[in-house]
């Protein structure tokens, strides 16, 4: 069992750098078609010809493809990830800034969505009849909510009318734990609305399906408490859908929290990845994917690793 288990965990590393590799190796040559080039972007309209030319074989531009690529790859192993064309700082740091932000908003948002909504499909399962339907019909209104339109109602309500919360802007943890928690409240109540309704179907479904099986009318037969067989035994049965679900919802948040961070003002990697593209800075993109690829891939091996935790046919595998 051991040895198994030591193969699969390298045999999941192994595929994870591939992916990250093969991820990388998109950007990169997404990068050189889009049809900006270094110099071009950092020495502006302005700059002559023979400028942007120089410029670029100072940077190794026009060297091979794959050339390029393993510098680069080199280069991110020491834990450099370049400099802005825009205004020549280093991307590492200005990333290590935004990360926490994003890392948040994510966390929180899947937090809150996944108990709102497991809390929902849960209640569904178990009562049934109108209660049931109520649910189902909810969660068909808020899945047609779009999250912009459902942020700006929030702003209007708690931040314009009522004046309790900040309609936009970010405070670090570090600098105020109060005014941090109070600037993520309308970000986080934004994605849990519209994020909860997709976890409570997929939980109405799970919990269905588990609370239908045989060992479960033996548990009622035997005077089992309605609780446990709901709580501990449905409910960890119909896990696996609702972790994978859950870690779904938290990839997207991480990898799709433009809409968000804009609205918001947070200055997160959303945000940063909007200007990067709006401006070609191409080296800022390419760090950019490669921190959310990585993001997604480690998301990924844990809910793998978690799975075989919980299910006892993966672990005999």
């Amino acid at each position: 069992m051991g040895v198994m288990m030591l193969f699969f965990v390298l045999k999941r590393i192994a595929w994870a750098i591939l992916t990250l590799l093969i991820a990388s190796w998109i950007a990169f040559v997404l990068v050189h078609l889009s049809g900006s080039t270094p110099g071009g972007v950092a020495l502006g309209q302005s700059a002559t010809r023979e400028q942007v030319i120089a410029y670029n074989e100072s940077v190794g531009w026009y060297a091979p493809w794959l050339q390029q690529y393993f510098a680069w790859v080199g280069q991110v192993l020491q834990g450099n990830l370049g400099v802005s064309l825009i205004d020549g700082r280093p991307i590492g740091p200005d990333i290590a800034k935004r990360l926490p932000v994003t890392a948040a908003l994510a966390v929180l948002g899947t937090l809150v969505s996944a108990v709102i909504g497991i809390t929902m499909g849960v209640v569904a399962a178990v009562r049934g009849g109108a209660i049931d339907r109520g649910i189902t019909a909810f969660s068909g209104i808020l899945l047609s909510l779009p999250a912009f339109w459902v942020g700006v109602l929030l702003v209007y309500v708690f931040a314009v009318q009522l004046r309790l919360l900040p309609a936009t802007g970010f405070v670090p943890f570090a600098v105020d734990p109060q005014a941090w928690a109070r600037s993520l409240v309308l970000p986080v109540l934004t994605i849990a609305i519209t994020s909860a309704a997709g976890l409570a179907r997929q939980t109405r479904a799970s919990m269905g399906e588990a609370l239908t099986q045989e060992h479960m009318r033996t548990l009622r037969a035997v005077g089992t408490p309605t609780w446990r067989i709901v709580y501990i035994h449905a409910l960890r049965g119909a896990s696996l859908p609702i972790l994978a679900s859950v870690a779904i919802q938290f990839i997207i948040l991480f990898g799709g929290s433009v809409i968000i961070e804009v609205l918001f003002a947070l200055p997160g990697i959303g945000q940063a990845m909007q200007s990067a593209v709006g401006s070609a800075d191409l080296p800022f993109v390419q760090a950019l994917v490669l921190v959310a690829t990585l993001v997604v891939v480690v998301v990924n091996l844990a809910l793998e690793f978690l799975n075989r935790v919980l299910d006892p046919k993966l672990r005999a595998s």
